[in-house]
C-alpha cells in the first residue's frame, strides 16, 4: 500500500469519526441547548440533530417533571413554636434556553429557594394556623416559587407539606387539649338528651292532663306489658283517681 492510500484511508477515517461525534439523537422529554463558539444559538430536538465539530456545544435538558424532597427545616412560628418542617416540590423546565442562561444550577437553585420560603412562610403563622390551612400554606409557598423561577424558564406546579413535627410537650399538651374537648362535646350531647327527654315528659304530661283517658290508657298497656313477663311477683298499678277517693273517704271518717 503506498503513501496515498494510507494517508486517504486516515482522512476518511476522521472524517467518519467526526460526523459520528456530530450527530446526536434527542428523545421526546429532552431538548438540547446549542451553544456555538460560547454563544447560546437555538433549542433544538427531539430526534437527530447535527452539531458542527469543534465550535458547536450541547447542553441537554430535560422536560419531565422533577420531584425535589425538602429536608426539615427549623422553623419558629408566629407563636413561638419551633418545628421541624419537610415538603416536596414538582417543578419542570418550560423554556431550556433561560434554565441554562439564566440561572448556573437550576436544580440547586429552585432547591435553596423552597428551603427559604418555607422558612419564611411557615415562620409567619400560627401553629393553629399551619395545622388547619396547609393547602392554604401550599398555595402560599408554590405561589411564592413559581414568581421567582418564572424568569429562570421554571414552572413549579405543586408543593405539598410532607411532615410537621411538634415537640413532645406541645403533644402532649395537644393531646390534654383533644381529650378536654371530647369530654366537652360528650357532656354537650348528654345534656342534650336530657333536655330533650324531659321536654317529652312534659309534652306528655301535658296530653294526659288534656285527656284523662290516655292515662288509663297507659294503666291497661303496662298490665298487659306485666303480664307477658315471667316474673314471680307482679306489680299492680291502681289508678290515682281511686287512690284520690280513698284520700277523701278517710279525710271524712269519724274523729276521735
Amino acid at each position: 500500500m503506498d503513501t496515498g492510500s494510507i494517508f486517504l484511508s486516515v482522512i476518511i477515517i476522521v472524517a467518519i469519526i467526526i460526523i459520528l461525534n456530530a450527530i446526536r439523537i434527542i428523545n421526546e422529554y429532552d431538548r438540547a441547548v446549542i451553544f456555538r463558539l460560547g454563544r447560546a444559538i437555538k433549542v433544538k430536538g427531539p430526534g437527530l440533530i447535527l452539531l458542527w465539530p469543534v465550535i458547536d456545544r450541547m447542553v441537554r435538558v430535560t422536560l419531565r417533571i422533577i420531584t425535589l424532597d425538602v429536608q426539615p427545616q427549623d422553623v419558629i412560628t408566629k407563636d413561638n413554636v419551633t418545628l421541624k418542617i419537610s415538603a416536596v416540590v414538582y417543578y419542570k423546565v418550560v423554556d431550556p434556553l433561560n434554565a441554562i442562561v439564566q440561572v448556573y444550577d437550576y436544580n440547586y437553585a429552585v432547591s435553596q429557594l423552597a428551603q427559604t420560603t418555607l422558612r419564611s412562610v411557615c415562620g409567619e403563622g400560627e401553629l393553629d394556623k399551619l395545622l388547619s390551612e396547609r393547602e392554604k400554606i401550599n398555595m402560599e409557598i408554590q405561589d411564592i416559587l413559581d414568581k421567582h423561577t418564572g424568569s429562570w424558564g421554571i414552572k413549579v406546579t405543586v408543593v405539598e407539606l410532607k411532615q410537621i413535627d411538634l415537640p413532645q410537650d406541645m403533644q402532649r399538651a395537644m393531646a390534654r387539649q383533644a381529650e378536654a374537648e371530647r369530654d366537652r362535646r360528650a357532656k354537650i350531647i348528654n345534656a342534650d338528651g336530657e333536655f330533650q327527654a324531659a321536654q317529652r315528659l312534659s309534652d306528655a304530661a301535658k296530653i294526659i292532663a288534656e285527656n284523662p283517658m290516655a292515662l288509663q290508657l297507659r294503666y291497661l298497656q303496662t298490665l298487659n306489658e306485666i303480664s307477658s313477663t315471667n316474673n314471680t311477683t307482679m306489680i299492680m298499678p291502681i289508678p290515682l283517681d281511686i287512690i284520690r277517693e280513698i284520700g277523701k273517704s278517710l279525710g271524712n271518717g269519724p274523729s276521735k
